[in-house]
């Protein structure tokens, strides 16, 4: 391969992207200024709980193909074009996001920049962010350096995939050189669909992906909401939107809402952003979007409550989810931890189980109880919640787990169970959008 990698910032995005390019055959070196993460890393242990990445990591430090460092002199020396794909959280207190991670990527590397080299970077941020960031290189380094913006569009649960088979590439370049090295890059990939664009549509493009899919996740649970007042089925409502091509099935299903560490926070930033460039009014449709999605939350602990008599005191809760999605261990703003956290708060006696994301959650949440399987989880208790729809609690058998609980109750946050089998079996199902 022609050219060395570096990626700067080994998170969830930075850990997958150096894994990935190296299974496509280049040299990388991914940086991160956690010596006790890069000792993990180097040893090809995971930061995360991704589907397929840690087996990528394992194999590539063990060619040699992929290495790890804190030094962003070696980072400079080594690298012919550098990825950055530190974290851009929300401010604390605000709706804009944090992106002094990666003023501090910019700070740390461009100094040891001596020679020609890409700058790259794949952060969501807020437009604008790009033409700052390359000015600031060209005033540390000078003009043999060039800022490229290529962002990512990865879904966890499936960002291995998605690096390796992913269905567009999105490149913010001010010169035919920069277009160039990126086309090389990603030559490996095969034929996909390639869009070159400035640098504020580059950084558009992720925050408008992020925000439709927010805006079509939201309407679904918005109809929930109607279904409720008028014992509409909001699933059959679902399914029936979903034949019509102009809408589609994807991302238009009813439940707990969407949480994580992007969606939430990078729609909230788009408006902060929208806000500060005077377009506050084009965006103004998003704060619903979001107030949406916080009132599913609510409302499961309305349903749940309402199952238990009108109170959580002296009532046992068995909690099945704590990461946000299936597939991930991420518990950044969780719909589900939001729920057992408020029931827990009211009296209720909480005990959570998930198949990966228990030792995040009591780090975060000490104070709920902890099981170590399903039927741990719900053993006595007065209602079930299904909140992360793992195909492990899909595949539940509601005998067995009706031989362990003390009322047979259970609200599927998710609407992932089949309501009728279910039912057969004993229980008293809710779920959001649906009649009783």
């Amino acid at each position: 391969m022609p050219y060395r990698l570096t990626v700067l910032g080994t998170g969830y995005l930075g850990a997958t992207h150096a894994a990935c390019m190296a299974e496509l055959g280049f040299e990388v070196l991914g940086l991160d200024v956690d010596p006790d993460k890069i000792a993990r890393l180097q040893r090809g242990e995971s930061p995360i709980w991704e589907p397929g990445l840690e087996t990528l990591l394992r194999k590539h430090v063990g060619s040699g193909r992929l290495r790890f460092t804190t030094s962003y002199e070696e980072a400079a020396a080594f690298g012919d074009v550098h990825f950055v794909c530190v974290g851009t959280p929300q401010k604390q207190g605000e709706f804009a996001a944090d992106v002094s991670f990666l003023d501090q990527v910019v700070d740390s590397l461009a100094p040891h920049l001596d020679r020609g080299c890409l700058v790259v970077g794949k952060s969501t941020v807020p437009v604008g962010t790009a033409q700052r960031l390359a000015a600031r290189l060209r005033e540390l380094a000078g003009d043999h350096v060039e800022l490229a913006w290529n962002p990512e569009f990865l879904r966890e649960g499936f960002a291995v995939d998605d690096t390796l088979h992913p269905d567009r590439i999105v490149l913010g370049v001010t010169s035919p050189k920069a277009e160039m090295i990126l086309r090389e890059v990603y030559a490996p990939l095969g034929d996909v669909p390639i869009v070159v664009t400035d640098f504020p549509t580059a950084e558009l493009v992720k925050s408008a992906a992020n925000a439709f899919l927010a805006t079509k996740i939201s309407f679904i649970n918005a109809m929930a909401e109607v279904c409720e007042a008028t014992q509409a089925d909001v699933k059959l409502l679902s399914k029936a939107l979903s034949y019509d091509e102009r809408i589609g099935g994807r991302f238009l299903n009813p439940g707990l809402g969407f949480g994580g560490g992007c969606l939430p926070k990078d729609i909230r930033a788009f408006m902060a952003r929208a806000d500060e460039l005077g377009a506050d009014q084009a965006l103004s449709f998003l704060r619903e979007v979001d107030a949406i999605n916080m009132r599913r939350r609510a409302r499961m602990v309305d349903l749940a409550r309402d199952m238990v008599g009108g109170s959580f005191r002296n009532r046992v809760v068995g909690v099945l989810g704590a990461a946000f999605k299936p597939n991930s261990d991420d518990i950044r703003d969780s719909p589900a931890l939001d729920v057992a956290v408020k029931i827990g708060q009211e009296g209720g006696a909480v005990t959570v189980y998930d198949p990966v994301a228990l030792d995040n959650a009591r780090k975060t949440q000490p104070t709920l109880g902890y099981a170590q399987s399903a039927l741990d989880a719900c053993r006595d208790a007065d209602v079930v919640l299904l909140l992360t729809e793992w195909q492990e609690f899909v595949d539940l058998s509601p005998h067995a787990l009706g031989e362990v609980v003390a009322v047979r109750n259970i609200v599927d946050g998710r609407n992932a169970l089949d309501a009728p089998t279910w039912r057969e079996a004993g229980w008293i199902y809710r779920a959001l959008g649906r009649p009783q």
